[in-house]
């Protein structure tokens, strides 16, 4: 066995190991389940909510965001230069720049955004009944019934939640295959130890704030254990994936396809992140400055592992 592929094959099994044990912790622990936290207990875990919403807004912008619009950039100007190449040097030199100048990735991310509202806006067009009391529960948060600190029986409406925890999983699982990719894809031991650490750096803290998000919705056991399972998969198969392609075999516009899915999925996290996590995690009128030290914790973690990762 080739030391590069030892070496592989013992990322895949230690971002399998740290998805699983992260993600399962606030699942199995009953510490961590807010509905039967009283006083001082329902504070911290509010707080430790805060920090996870920080860790993800971090992950959304210092992480899939910008891996999305370096990648979308990179492959569009790989396109563009085989095309000029293939024209013999013919074409424009002015189309191209603005072609170049035009913000694809944002444009990609921004779709991913609209698609889920489109997606989320269609089911609760076919249930209205849910969509109303959603509103409801949503105007006394906003009103004179704020029910304290994190107030989990009824925000947000059980229609919403499921939906976009689902979401939440599928963008980060998107992402996941693509950072295991990464990791298969590399020729060297070095680089391949860099990387793999670099994603274990942040996808503890991602897949924790998972787990705590699935125990906070209402999610049932044997179903927050199986979303994690799949989660944890998601990355060994990007690295499976990048070990089975042989180096140097990509086809035409492969990265590309890549680099649009990653920014659909970024766009999708963040609608996520600021309609769903964000919302209810700030809900509560008691200790905004707290809270707001709390996001901002987890936020700069996330920045300060973006400097390695």
């Amino acid at each position: 066995m080739e030391p590069v592929l030892g070496v592989k094959i013992g990322c895949l099994f230690a971002l399998l190991v740290l998805t699983l044990v992260c993600g399962l912790i606030p699942i199995c622990f009953k510490w961590f389940q807010i509905e039967a936290a009283r006083g001082r207990h329902r504070q911290v875990l509010s707080l430790l909510g805060c920090i996870s919403a920080g860790i993800f807004l971090g992950a959304g912008f210092m992480h899939m965001t910008a891996e999305a619009l370096e990648g979308i950039e990179s492959e569009i100007q790989k396109v563009m230069m085989q095309n000029r190449t293939e024209s013999g040097g013919n074409s424009s030199g002015d189309a191209n720049s603005a072609s170049t100048d035009y913000p694809y990735g944002e444009l990609i991310i921004s779709l991913g955004f609209f698609l889920v509202f489109f997606l989320e806006s269609l089911a609760l067009q076919c249930c209205p009944g849910a969509h109303g009391g959603s509103k409801v529960q949503e105007e006394e948060v906003g009103g004179a019934h704020v029910l304290g600190l994190h107030s989990h029986g009824s925000l947000p409406s059980p229609s919403q939640s499921p939906f976009r925890a689902l979401i939440l999983l599928l963008s980060l699982s998107f992402h996941s295959v693509f950072e295991g990719l990464a990791v298969g894809l590399q020729t060297t031991v070095v680089a391949t130890v860099q990387l793999c650490l670099a994603v274990l750096a942040h996808k503890g803290l991602i897949v924790f704030g998972v787990g705590l998000r699935l125990v906070q919705v209402g999610t049932a056991s044997r179903w927050a254990v199986f979303c994690i399972l799949v989660f944890a998969l998601m990355s060994p198969l990007g690295v499976a994936i990048g070990l089975a392609v042989p180096i140097g075999d990509s086809e035409a516009g492969q990265g590309l396809a890549q680099a649009v899915l990653e920014g659909v999925a970024a766009g999708t996290f963040l609608y996520v992140t600021f309609l769903e996590i964000l919302p209810r995690e700030l809900a509560g009128p008691e200790a905004p400055l707290v809270k707001w030290a709390c996001v901002a914790a987890g936020f700069a973690f996330m920045a300060l592992i973006a400097l390695w990762a």
